[in-house]
């Protein structure tokens, strides 16, 4: 057994806490470091104050189909792939960066709201860009790339924001932003 250099230990901690801070799942920190299980579980409580979510990671290409995922996931990957083919970032540290500048472009930071994308979602999708399962398509209406099935048919592909939904922007945080806009203005 090799030894262990303390220099490339202190990085492996680093990055999981910025993973951590981003809202990393356990799994996620597990295939991107060499950190043990039980010192992620315990950097995870000191930086969090509890102990990580159980379950599942996404398995599902379907998700970042359905239509505010959609836009979200593409704004993502569109980013990811700037910053691989200009700035010359890879791996984790691409997918971090681009989350980071995903986050910036909605306006949030880590104290909001959970944003649609997380960056376990943001990193499975990744992973099923990379195996080929789902790529970009351009719309015929607005031309931005968005994310698809790679082996649908796209010849007249129309995104979700040319073509919305007639249910969309109807969940109930918007009745309720509208509802307390309104008792705003009575008030």
């Amino acid at each position: 057994m090799g030894k262990k250099s303390v220099i490339t230990e202190a990085q492996e901690i680093q990055l999981a806490i910025e993973l951590i801070q981003l809202g990393a799942r356990l799994q996620l920190l597990e295939s991107e470091t060499s950190l043990s299980r039980e010192r992620l579980l315990k950097l995870y409580k000191e930086l969090k104050g509890m102990s990580p979510p159980k379950g599942m990671l996404p398995f599902s290409t379907d998700w970042f189909i359905t239509w505010q995922p959609n836009i979200h996931s593409s704004l993502f990957i569109n980013i990811h792939k700037y910053l691989v083919e200009h700035a010359r970032i890879v791996g984790i540290e691409a997918v971090m960066k681009a989350y980071k500048l995903y986050l910036e472009q909605l306006g949030r930071n880590q104290d909001d709201d959970e944003p649609v994308l997380s960056l376990t979602r943001a990193w499975t999708l990744v992973r099923f860009f990379e195996s080929k399962m789902l790529t970009t398509k351009p719309c015929r209406c607005c031309t931005g790339h968005f994310v698809v099935h790679r082996l649908d048919l796209h010849q007249d592909y129309v995104c979700g924001l040319c073509h919305m939904p007639s249910r969309a922007g109807k969940t109930k945080k918007a009745r309720d932003a509208a509802l307390e806009a309104v008792l705003a203005e009575m008030a």
